[in-house]
C-alpha cells in the first residue's frame, strides 16, 4: 500500500487521469486542469476555511441559475476567463468584425420584425435611437438574407428578464438583411448599467474592489449560410466605463458613434420623431473555414 502525501499526491492523481482517460482531448484538458489546481492548491497554502468557502461559493452560484440567468457565465465574463475563450477561438487578424462576449442574458427565439421595426415594446422614456448598417464579406460585397438578433437593457438599466414588469422580448427582436445587405431596427440609446450584484459575482467584485459596471451597449448576433456566425456588442462612443469594462469586453474597433439627427423624411420613415440618435455599423462576416 502507498502512503498519499504532499511530495506524491499531484503524480499519482495525475497518472491516474493520464492513463484511464480514453478520449485525448479530455485527457489533455483534466490532467492540465488537475495539474495547476493542485499547484495553485500549495503556492497559496489553502486553509480547510478557505477550501469549504470555495466550495460555498461555486454551490451559491449554481443556486443562482436559472432559465433566465447564467451566474455561471457572469462569473466567467467577470474574470476575463470569456473573452480570452472568445480570443482563442475567434482570432480575426483585422479581417471581418471583431467578436465579443454573450453574455448572460441571451433569450433564444426573439421575435422577428421587418427592416426599420421598433424592438421597444414598453417606453422606458429613454432616448429613440435609428441604427443601421450593411453586412458585408470580407470584400465589401453585400451579403443578403443574413438574419441579425439584437438584445440590449431599457432604459432603467435591466433586460426584460431581470424586470417582470417589462413585457417579453422588450427590446429584442431578430432582422434580416435586404437583397443590399442593409439592415435597420429603432431602439432606444443604450446606457451604460451594472451587472447583477445580489449573487456570487457582486460578492466577488465587491471583495476584489472592482465596480460592477457595463459600458453602454448592443448585442448582436449575425448569421448567414456560409458565414462564421458572429457574436459582437457594439458599444457607445464617449461612455465612461469603455477603459474599465466589468467583463473586459470592449474593443476600440466595436465603438459606434450616435449622432443626432434632424432629418424629418427619415423620422417619418421609420415613424419616430426628429431629433434622435443615429447610428450607423457595418458588419463583416467571415466565410466558414476562412479563418
Amino acid at each position: 500500500m502507498r502512503d498519499f502525501t504532499i511530495d506524491n499526491l499531484t503524480e499519482i492523481v495525475l497518472e491516474e487521469y493520464g492513463s484511464k482517460t480514453k478520449d485525448p482531448r479530455f485527457r489533455q484538458i483534466i490532467t492540465s486542469l488537475l495539474e495547476h489546481l493542485h499547484a495553485f492548491v500549495k503556492d497559496v497554502e489553502l486553509t480547510e476555511e478557505e477550501w469549504f468557502k470555495a466550495i460555498m461559493f461555486l454551490t451559491d452560484t449554481g443556486k443562482m441559475c436559472d432559465d433566465k440567468r447564467q451566474e455561471f457565465i457572469l462569473l466567467s465574463d467577470v474574470l476575463g476567463v470569456s473573452m480570452l475563450v472568445d480570443a482563442i477561438n475567434h482570432p480575426k487578424s483585422g479581417r471581418g468584425t471583431e467578436s465579443t462576449v454573450l453574455g448572460p442574458f441571451y433569450v433564444a427565439h426573439a421575435p422577428e420584425y421587418e427592416n426599420g421595426a421598433s424592438i421597444i415594446k414598453q417606453d422606458q422614456g429613454g432616448e429613440v435611437a435609428l441604427v443601421q448598417g450593411k453586412v458585408t464579406d470580407p470584400d465589401g460585397d453585400p451579403i443578403a438574407g443574413a438574419k441579425l438578433d439584437v438584445w440590449q437593457t431599457a432604459a432603467n438599466g435591466s433586460y426584460d428578464v431581470q424586470d417582470p414588469t417589462m413585457p417579453e422580448y422588450n427590446m429584442r427582436g431578430i432582422f434580416t438583411t435586404d437583397t443590399e445587405g442593409n439592415y435597420a431596427f429603432v431602439t432606444e440609446k443604450p446606457l451604460s448599467y451594472s451587472v447583477p450584484t445580489d449573487g456570487t459575482v457582486g460578492v466577488l467584485l465587491n471583495a476584489s474592489g472592482r465596480h460592477a459596471m457595463r459600458p453602454a451597449h448592443i448585442h448582436f448576433i449575425v448569421s448567414a449560410d456560409g458565414y462564421e456566425s458572429l457574436t459582437t456588442h457594439v458599444f457607445s462612443a464617449g461612455d465612461e466605463y469603455l477603459d474599465s469594462d466589468a467583463v473586459f469586453a470592449t474593443k476600440s474597433s466595436l465603438i459606434g458613434d450616435y449622432k443626432e439627427s434632424n432629418d424629418t423624411d427619415k423620422a417619418a420613415q421609420y415613424n419616430i420623431s426628429a431629433p434622435f440618435s443615429h447610428l450607423r455599423f457595418d458588419m463583416g462576416l467571415m466565410p466558414v473555414g476562412a479563418g
